[in-house]
């Protein structure tokens, strides 16, 4: 079964050769020249795919965004824009979309990140029920979950608790955990990762945080997986 795309783009020109180019490579594709019209078919119709102009008349790029989230939507999203600043790029990953493309784009490199993008969907839609049964993390929005709710952490919080959930087996000094996360801009006592490590446990519904005597912390992947309340 072909892949589902929403392709709003208000760019006639554009949108017809990169249409052709997704259709050629099998997806089945539905236009939309503005956002407002990206939104009505969003209501209607369920998409794997969205890629999205950030600059569109009537709603942009950002509020079609919105409203695939808000509409609880599964449909992955790519934003095609030629805005290329820190702070809009930013925007979209805050808004939980998958990639960024900067325009002009190669139809082939679009076509490439559309696909590893929908397989990496597959995989996550494969492991949805193991993942909503525990801990999990969307790494592109930084944000942590547990059982399908998003937990409330600061960035240091879910930068701390994303070093050390990628290395389960492995035991972290507090000078480790540091640099990871403030990199060489932290002067002071190292100590400060004990504040933030009793921050993250109280925001935690499970004890997943270890503590190393004499060491530092390590993620416990077993309580990670499992209901349970905090220590």
């Amino acid at each position: 079964m072909a892949y589902r795309v929403l392709f709003a783009e208000d760019e006639p020109t554009i949108r017809e050769v990169l249409t052709e180019y997704m259709r050629l490579s099998g997806y089945q594709v539905t236009e939309a020249g503005q956002g407002d019209e990206a939104i009505r078919l969003l209501s209607e119709q369920e998409f794997d795919l969205a890629v999205l102009d950030i600059c569109m008349p009537g709603a942009d790029g950002f509020q079609v965004l919105r409203a695939i989230r808000e509409y609880g939507k599964q449909t992955a999203v790519i934003m095609l824009t030629a805005l290329e600043d820190e702070q809009t790029q930013v925007k979209a990953f805050n808004l939980y979309a998958d990639d960024y493309v900067i325009k002009p784009v190669s139809p082939i490199i679009l076509l490439k990140r559309m696909e590893t993008i929908l397989r990496r969907t597959a995989r996550s839609t494969g492991a949805e029920r193991e993942e909503k049964a525990g801990l999990s993390l969307q790494e592109e929005a930084y944000c942590a979950f547990y059982k399908g709710e998003k937990l409330p952490l600061t960035l240091t919080e879910y930068l701390l608790l994303q070093k050390l959930y990628q290395e389960p087996d492995r035991v972290f000094t507090r000078e480790q955990l540091i640099l990871s996360i403030f990199n060489e801009d932290y002067i002071g006592n190292d100590r400060i990762i004990d504040a933030h490590v009793k921050n993250l446990r109280k925001k935690l519904p499970v004890s997943c945080i270890k503590t190393v005597i004499g060491v530092g912390y390590q993620y416990d992947r077993t309580a990670g997986k499992d209901a349970g309340g905090q220590d």
